[in-house]
């Protein structure tokens, strides 16, 4: 392997490996619906938070509201994935093609820019400032999900940075 295509076989890894655990996630969800939904039921009722008055009335207690915020994320998740698979068969034809087409990789690292965004606007924004903030999911021992959310977000940011590194591979396309 040349050091050209290093870093292109790592974004490649890298995003097959985001794309499959996100997809696992989505079909866990779908799949075994009921686990998860009680966990955003209990999130956004912050029925297990310290229950300070000043804060509850932020809670969301209607089991519709509470299941349309569950199908979201889990459309969501579903859309991630599908964008992260498409983006990790960019990555392949472009190994395949050795980066030279007349895109190179520009179409791969595209569509995993969205991919990884999407998911750390998910779990950033969703999980980490509206479910850890908002509706106080930091108070919880029982129904919190923070280190998983920025975990997930951290994966995708460093895939993000990643895939953004100066590469020959990169300024040949720009060149090109």
């Amino acid at each position: 392997m040349t050091a050209e295509r290093t870093l292109p076989v790592a974004a490649t890894a890298l995003t097959a490996t985001i794309a499959v655990y996100i997809t696992l996630v989505a079909f866990g969800n779908v799949t075994d619906f009921g686990t998860n939904q009680e966990f955003v039921r209990h999130v956004l009722a912050m029925d297990t938070t310290f229950q300070d008055r000043d804060l509850m009335w932020r809670a969301v207690t209607d089991a519709t509201l509470q299941n349309i915020a569950y199908v979201a994320i889990i459309v969501w998740e579903t859309l991630a994935a599908l964008v992260l698979l498409a983006a990790t068969g960019l990555w392949v034809r472009g190994l395949r093609r050795g980066g030279v087409a007349a895109q190179g990789f520009a179409p791969a690292r595209r569509a995993t820019t969205l991919g990884l965004l999407m998911l750390m606007l998910l779990f950033g924004l969703g999980f980490i400032a509206i479910g850890g903030e908002w509706f106080a999911m930091w108070q919880s021992t029982k129904w919190n999900g923070l280190q998983a959310a920025t975990r997930i977000f951290s994966l995708a940011g460093i895939v993000l940075l990643l895939i953004h590194l100066p590469s020959p591979q990169w300024r040949a396309e720009r060149a090109g």
